[in-house]
């Protein structure tokens, strides 16, 4: 079971991300997903949110909140295959 929470300082940026006018939908579903996870220690990200995060922090055109938002939501990505 996860037992890993989105921090302040990566909830912060996720909430950033998702304000954001010209951030685009994988990053937002990332900072949506590592936001939800903020005091949910049983939730885990989704294999959909955690592709839009790895695609979010592979591209160069990603902000610093974007970023820090996806690798939140990566490492709360549960280690188990269906």
């Amino acid at each position: 079971m996860n037992k890993k929470v989105t921090g302040k300082k990566a909830a912060s940026s996720a909430s950033k991300t998702l304000k954001s006018s010209s951030t685009g939908s994988k990053s937002k579903s990332a900072a949506g997903s590592a936001l939800t996870q903020t005091k949910a220690p049983k939730k885990t990200t989704s294999e959909k949110a955690a592709t839009a995060a790895s695609k979010t922090l592979s591209d160069g055109r990603s902000s610093k909140a974007s970023k820090s938002a996806a690798g939140s939501a990566l490492a709360q990505k549960s280690g188990k295959k269906k």
